[in-house]
């Protein structure tokens, strides 16, 4: 298995709390995605709600997904001014929170 040359993924699974409307979910999730055209590193995000037959997402209702090109530009855009501010406002609408970073692999069978 070869790894991914360069790109990182962001993954961040999330339950809001419960008291949060339909409407402030949203608003967070455009704060979220407003943050790829303040934070150059930031390449793109993907985001979306479980809709698994499985019932395994242990409570967890939405997964954000966001590519970087690199180690590096994630630990930038960890420590930009904006996504500091985004991610104080945005912790504090979360039950629980679950961030996971990784280089994807490629199987050749």
């Amino acid at each position: 298995m070869a790894e991914a040359k360069g790109i990182v993924k962001h993954i961040v699974l999330a339950k809001f709390k419960d008291e949060f409307s339909e409407q402030q979910i949203e608003e967070q999730i455009k704060g979220y995605a407003n943050l790829v055209n303040l934070i150059p590193q930031m390449k793109s995000l993907h985001w979306g709600k479980d809709i698994s037959a499985e019932n395994l997402h242990q409570g967890f209702t939405h997964v954000f997904e966001s590519t970087f090109e690199s180690v590096e530009a994630i630990a930038e855009y960890v420590a930009h001014p904006a996504h500091v501010e985004y991610a104080n406002l945005f912790l504090s609408s979360l039950e629980k929170v679950i961030v996971i970073d990784y280089k994807p692999t490629i199987v050749n069978l």
